[in-house]
């Protein structure tokens, strides 16, 4: 397996010269993520490979490159989706502040080692996004357990044409929104709403919260 900290740059990582390399950038600095097979923590040692749709890396290029409507990274003070100005449970997402995303499980050679990749996807028209299902049974502030898992098939048949080729025919997932915040250590979290996130890492960090699978 290749290394992880011989593949992600320490500007990827270390909260310090992140902020020196992309400032109030965040676009530019998920795009790069993306392009390096970045991975993110979660569960203490669970890498999940960040993988940004076609349609939201090109709607997040435009934005990097005018600086406007850039994601959000909360503060420390909304380590919770619920904390966020506005909450709503619902399905709602605007490519800034809250993003559908999905948790996809068994993908071929997903960086990590582990077959994880947590995918970011654009909310409107994407033919990579979320299915008309997925948005009418969204239900991502509930316990994993109870929620309703899609097979390669599921999201074949739902819209998503190609999700085989891209991602494997055995793959799995489920969907999230998610946001992002700091923590009191500056390092940046993608936190789903249901309280399971994961920061961007070279190797096994703090047990933050454990999937319901």
């Amino acid at each position: 397996m290749t290394s992880l900290k011989a593949s992600m740059a320490p500007s990827l990582i270390e909260p310090q010269k992140r902020d020196a390399e992309y400032g109030s950038n965040v676009a530019q600095y998920l795009i790069d993520l993306h392009d390096n097979k970045g991975t993110f923590d979660f569960c203490g040692g669970m890498m999940f490979q960040l993988m940004l749709s076609d349609k939201l890396r090109q709607h997040l290029e435009s934005v990097a490159s005018g600086n406007k409507d850039q994601p959000v990274i909360y503060d420390a003070s909304h380590p919770r989706m619920f904390n966020l100005p506005n909450y709503k449970q619902n399905a709602d997402a605007d490519n800034m502040n809250i993003f559908h995303g999905r948790e996809l499980r068994k993908v071929p050679g997903a960086e990590g080692g582990f077959g994880f990749v947590l995918q970011l996807s654009y909310a409107g028209e994407d033919p990579e996004g979320w299915s008309k299902e997925e948005i009418a049974t969204y239900d991502g502030w509930g316990h994993d357990s109870g929620r309703q898992w899609r097979k390669a098939d599921d999201y074949e048949a739902e819209g998503f044409q190609g999700f085989k080729q891209k991602f494997g025919e055995n793959a799995f997932g489920l969907n999230h929104r998610f946001y992002l915040h700091y923590d009191s250590e500056n390092r940046m979290w993608l936190s789903a709403e249901d309280g399971c996130e994961g920061t961007p890492s070279a190797g096994k960090g703090p047990l933050r919260s454990i999937f319901g699978f």
